[in-house]
């Protein structure tokens, strides 16, 4: 079969998604689905798992997902893991989740960091459970930051020391520089969220559960996904493709605790970015500096080569 028909296929679905007809959509994409097309697997993916175009089938969802996984799709990765673990497959869910969680993908870290924190069908590791629940909060995910306030309370503070010491060498693994200055080398290694790191009631000699629960994956929103250059990803509130030309992709340059110092440099990097804007995005204690917004991520990527660090993000 040929790639170029494929790829049209593929980008006629996510034009009908877009106008709501959803059946026509999963009827372009399934051949190509059938015949391997990744981001066609994915898509249907997502339409069983909203019951859009077609009822609500997480068996099948995950079927798909597994297909794309299988080829080293990331999106399809993250949501494979985070079904099984749905699912109670705790175990099997744990290899994908990892794949995902390395990139920083902030909802596998936070479900990843509990099932670690917990020994939830993986070994216990307080340490890479604390870096992923870091990352996933600096991130800005849901819950990320109450569930690490918890593990703050349990955690040895050497033990969270060690995990802010792997929580750098998995972004810099990854290329993603996002976590906030204090994190990046520039401050100390106990300065997360702007403060010292709290005092540790934890007592070895006393058998104690972890109170910690994995939240509950969300139903997932991610919108149909096209082969790029044509059409990409983009996860939104609402399921639905974004046009070229200006989309939910966003350039995150830093994360401080002093607005400060955010502000600053918004001002110093303004200029590098023609036509897009620079705004400033209270997450918690810390105040991102964010530029966009650009229609893919494709053209995200190319805008963050005038200025490092530099992370794409979708919003």
């Amino acid at each position: 079969m040929a790639v170029a028909p494929a790829l049209a296929d593929v980008k006629q679905g996510v034009d009908a998604y877009g106008r709501g007809e959803y059946r026509k959509a999963i009827e372009e994409w399934r051949p190509a689905a059938n015949a391997g097309d990744a981001d066609a697997q994915f898509n249907l993916g997502q339409a069983y798992t909203l019951g859009r175009g077609v009822p609500v089938d997480i068996a099948m969802a995950a079927s798909w997902f597994r297909k794309a996984a299988l080829q080293g799709h990331f999106e399809a990765e993250a949501k494979l893991g985070l079904v099984l673990f749905d699912q109670g497959k705790r175990s099997e869910a744990a290899p994908w989740l990892e794949k995902a969680a390395k990139r920083g993908e902030p909802r596998a870290e936070l479900v990843l960091g509990t099932m670690l924190f917990n020994g939830d069908g993986v070994e216990k590791d307080w340490p890479r459970a604390y870096a992923f629940l870091v990352r996933s909060a600096a991130a800005g995910m849901p819950n990320a930051s109450e569930v690490q306030a918890k593990m703050d309370t349990m955690i040895p503070t050497d033990q969270r020391q060690r995990g802010l010491e792997l929580a750098r060498q998995y972004e810099a693994d990854a290329q993603r520089p996002q976590l906030p200055s204090e994190m990046s080398g520039q401050g100390s290694v106990a300065s997360i969220r702007g403060t010292d790191l709290p005092p540790s009631n934890y007592d070895p000699s006393v058998e104690r559960k972890p109170e910690v629960v994995a939240m509950r994956p969300e139903r997932p929103t991610s919108t149909p996904r096209a082969a790029p250059p044509t059409v990409a990803a983009v996860r939104t509130p609402a399921p639905g493709p974004v046009a070229s030309g200006r989309g939910g992709w966003r350039l995150q340059l830093g994360a401080f605790g002093d607005p400060g110092n955010a502000r600053k440099l918004g001002g110093q990097v303004a200029g590098r970015f023609p036509g897009a804007s620079v705004t400033y995005v209270k997450v918690g204690a810390l105040t991102r500096v964010m530029v966009g917004p650009y229609g893919s991520r494709a053209a995200a990527v190319a805008a963050c080569d005038s200025v490092k660090p530099c992370v794409p993000v979708n919003e």
